[in-house]
């Protein structure tokens, strides 16, 4: 069934005069960001999705849970213990968002238990077993005991808590076992606790011989606690595990070094209150009362018992099981059609102009990590330039830049240390790149560098001439092949004048203000252009012309761009919102949002793109860039955000938006209460992402063919026939 009709709120003609600052217009962030999660389970129930697939999306679901309550719960537990009763913008104070958080949370991780058990049934009967240690035969029993000892028992350390040995420290996400202990001929009996030492030498499921059967390591010890505790009574062993606060930012004007600042703030993160406590449902009320209390926890709100598995963000290792018949056809990105087969990256940018990427579909490595090789190397370049935010041990662009300093190149580099949860490796990064000559700077004090530029000054035939990739995405080759992203290089002399600006300002803070007339930089120019549009939209909208906005992002958390599009959705313009999780907006509002449309794609890859596009009376304006509508990306970051100018290139942007908004196997559309009905196309239709590989696959297709056919009629020019 295809669902089309949107709901909608009846709103009387009295009250069709809108107060666009009443609670009542918008949505709440944290719950909206909760529905996502929704829709990302909803991949692991449905039956369409390959096997390994669901697992994934289980373990998705779990390390977005996670994240969410270091972030988003630690913070607003941190404004409720500070007595903060300010309310959000959609009327809730931070205990109310909490309590409404909880109850969200409770309904997903029950869905999760549900679908865990039907699929651990369904991958029995496909020859991948997740076994109990007590359903082992005999053997295999004997087998993973000997394992045990070998491998993992000289890991294990007990810790007894009791008036000599005060209540351990628990690190954040770790397994633990609790177990009540005591002497054969005694009553009084002593409660242990023991870290499970899950690491990339001890996995969460440990293989059984030469099957693909597996067996989790806190069971296996479990079931031999008798090396640990010989001659003892085991009177329970129960599982639990602790989140702690991830919000630990000290104030930035105040720090002296910054980097020492970082460093501080993860020790500090490492002993951060705890605000969550997850047991096994098997756990008796005592024991995680007991729990509760030494981590200064509500027993009656903080606790989350879980009946299957505790963990399943772990469930990663076994979606990762090579059974290509249970995953999704592999695929395997595709060489840009302009500069497949070119020698040189720059003169194919210099002669054909701006180039678009669409990644995954395209290969990261043959693009973004070839411009910064090819700039690392050739000898007419003379600078490189870059933001970067986050980055993986598999991405050689580091290595890129250092090979670029060696080579004697100016090479500067602006890393952001407070990536969340990347501060660590950023630290590391930073050092490496500092040791190599490279001029490293961490941003402007009081604002997060979230922009993904990467600037290339070269000694052309003809002078200076700067090169450019300005992104959606991070540098980072393991995201580049799971989340969409787009990405411009570009010489256009007017983007490298700005960026020539924005550096300046990045590694020096001073004059933040500057000339920007074609690039969007937040935070002093970003927010004022959007609203501008928004404004400019309107006025031109006429019967005969009408406007049309559409946006592609992850969110849409800004109270004011939400109520300039309110707006302009009453003045008769159009509005399409592609946003993946948090959205304030709610469309479908007699007399509001009529106009408006919001749609959530979910599917194999993770949707990261961001699209700004605007009908401008027939003028049409098309921008991509790193920022969300979110007021800590438009207020607190430093954002680029391009105009995408080229006829050719719009016209990409606009078969990538008419995928989206026209295809009905993957999207999602939100209601008016903000709750999102799943559409169901009437025939076998392939999701949004699906349809874009094969566009992509196609074109490259084209390409090779062009490129076969030209090389067929050299060779047969040259054996003396014409052509």
């Amino acid at each position: 069934m295809i669902i089309q009709a949107k709901q909608t709120i009846t709103v009387e003609p009295k009250a069709r005069s809108f107060d666009l600052k009443a609670p009542e217009w918008y949505l709440n962030r944290e719950l909206t960001w909760l529905e996502f999660n929704k829709r990302v389970l909803w991949e692991a129930e449905d039956e369409r999705t390959p096997l390994l697939e669901r697992v994934k999306f289980i373990a998705i679901v779990s390390s977005n849970l996670d994240e969410f309550f270091m972030k988003r719960i630690g913070g607003l537990k941190q404004q409720a213990g500070a007595g903060i009763s300010e309310l959000s913008v959609d009327g809730r104070s931070p205990r109310q968002q909490i309590a409404e958080c909880y109850a969200v949370v409770r309904e997903i991780e029950a869905r999760k238990e549900m679908l865990l058990a039907q699929i651990i049934n369904l991958l029995k009967q496909q020859g991948i077993r997740i076994l109990p240690f007590l359903e082992l035969s005999k053997d295999q029993q004997q087998t993973m005991r000997e394992h045990y000892i070998r491998n993992i028992f000289p890991l294990v350390t007990p810790q007894a808590i009791d008036p000599a040995h005060p209540f351990p420290f628990i690190s954040n996400l770790s397994l633990n076992l609790l177990t009540g202990v005591c002497h054969a001929e005694a009553e009084d009996m002593t409660l242990v606790r023991i870290k499970v030492p899950v690491s990339s030498n001890a996995p969460r499921f440990i293989q059984v011989g030469d099957e693909l059967l597996y067996v989790a390591l806190d069971d296996l010890i479990a079931n031999n606690l008798d090396l640990l505790f010989p001659g003892m009574k085991i009177a329970f062993c129960e599982l639990f595990r602790v989140t702690r606060n991830a919000i630990t930012e000290q104030d930035e004007e105040q720090a002296d070094d910054l980097l020492q600042m970082i460093e501080s703030e993860l020790r500090e993160r490492k002993f951060a209150p705890v605000i969550r406590l997850e047991v096994a449902a098997t756990m008796g009320k005592l024991q995680s009362g007991m729990l509760a209390a030494e981590l200064g926890l509500s027993a009656d709100q903080d606790i989350f018992a879980v009946d299957q598995r505790l963990a399943m963000s772990d469930l990663f290792q076994i979606a990762g099981i090579s059974r290509p018949d249970l995953l999704d056809p592999p695929h395997h990105p595709c060489e840009n059609p302009k500069l497949a087969g070119v020698p040189n990256i720059f003169h194919a940018i210099r002669e054909q102009g701006a180039i678009l990427l669409h990644h995954p579909y395209e290969s990261f490595v043959t693009t973004v990590e070839r411009f910064v090789k090819e700039a690392s190397r050739d000898p007419n370049v003379q600078a490189i330039k870059m933001t970067l935010y986050r980055t993986s041990a598999g991405t050689k662009i580091i290595q890129y830049l250092i090979d670029a300093a060696l080579n004697g190149k100016q090479v500067t580099v602006v890393v952001e240390l407070k990536a969340r949860f990347d501060e660590s490796a950023n630290i590391t990064w930073a050092h490496r790149m500092e040791s190599a000559g490279i001029h490293v700077t961490y941003g402007v004090v009081g604002l997060k560098t979230h922009s993904k530029v990467i600037y290339v000054v070269r000694q052309d035939y003809n002078g200076l001439r700067c090169y450019a990739h300005i992104g959606t995405g991070n540098y980072h080759a393991g995201t580049a092949r799971l989340y969409t992203d787009l990405g411009l290089l570009t010489c256009d002399k007017k983007i490298g004048d700005e960026l020539t600006e924005l550096f300046n300002y990045l590694t020096t803070g001073l004059v933040p203000k500057r000339n920007y007339q074609n690039l969007l930089i937040a935070p002093h120019k970003l927010k004022t252009k959007l609203l501008e549009k928004i404004e400019r939209e309107m006025s031109k909208h006429t019967v005969n012309s009408p406007g049309l906005i559409q946006f592609k992002m992850n969110a849409l958390e800004d109270m004011d761009i939400t109520a300039a599009l309110y707006r302009a959705a009453q003045a008769g313009v159009k509005i399409d919102l592609i946003i993946r999780d948090t959205c304030r907006l709610r469309p479908g509002i007699a007399g509001l949002s009529d106009n408006v449309r919001v749609i959530s794609i979910v599917g194999r890859f993770l949707e990261h793109s961001r699209i700004f596009y605007f009908q401008n009376g027939g003028e049409e304006e098309y921008f991509i860039g790193s920022a969300d509508c979110m007021k800590r990306n438009l207020e607190s970051r430093v954002e680029v955000v391009t105009p995408v100018q080229k006829s050719e290139l719009q016209a990409v942007l606009r078969q990538i938006l008419n995928v989206m908004l026209s295809n009905q196997r993957s999207v999602w559309e939100m209601q008016a209460d903000g709750k999102y009905i799943q559409l169901r196309p009437k025939d076998k239709q392939i999701g949004a992402q699906e349809t874009l590989i094969k566009l992509a696959g196609s074109c490259c297709k084209e390409t090779k063919n062009r490129k076969l056919h030209k090389k067929a009629k050299k060779r047969y020019a040259a054996a003396g026939n014409s052509v």
